[in-house]
């Protein structure tokens, strides 16, 4: 591969998975330093990975894996925080791109980035579409234990939401 294919095929990747990153860099950052960093760690990581796809899965199966083993590697690498320590300073970050400012996606976010590495990663593929079968290709994990999985955060989050709801938040 040439290095003007692999620059074409990297800025199509970045222009189609943009968004994508920026989801996983909010569920794995906190502030605005650590978001440009990991953002710019998963950058690297998909270039990097560019000569080493065979097509051998969908591209966005391959995009998403290398994106999320780059944070999951930066998360351990930096030792990152493993919980929200302080949600105003991420806020901006988490409404970017909303039209209105909506405290249900902050919220979401909050509770995603408050998940182990695993649950984590699976909400952030639930929400952008993927079947459990390129979850499970995805993340390494059988098909049963992403919708076991699936399942716990779903309760997990209905649970949390009507818990804060009794206290007016």
């Amino acid at each position: 591969m040439t290095a003007a294919e692999q620059q074409h095929i990297f800025e199509s990747w970045l222009s189609q998975y943009k968004g994508l990153f920026f989801k996983i860099v909010r569920a794995y950052a906190v502030s605005g330093p650590e978001l440009d960093d990991l953002f710019q760690e998963i950058v690297i990581q998909v270039w990097k990975s560019v000569p080493a796809f065979r097509g051998e899965s969908a591209v966005s199966t391959w995009v998403y894996r290398i994106a999320i083993n780059a944070a999951l590697s930066w998360v351990r690498k930096e030792g990152r925080h493993r919980a929200m320590e302080d949600i105003g300073k991420a806020a901006f970050v988490l409404q970017e791109g909303i039209g209105q400012a909506d405290e249900r996606v902050a919220w979401l976010y909050a509770e995603i980035h408050r998940m182990d590495e695993i649950d984590r990663s699976i909400a952030l593929l639930l929400l952008e579409g993927f079947s459990y079968k390129e979850m499970a290709a995805i993340l390494g994990i059988t098909e049963s234990n992403v919708g076991v999985k699936i399942n716990r955060i779903k309760k997990r989050l209905i649970a949390t939401s009507k818990k804060q709801d009794c206290y007016g938040i």
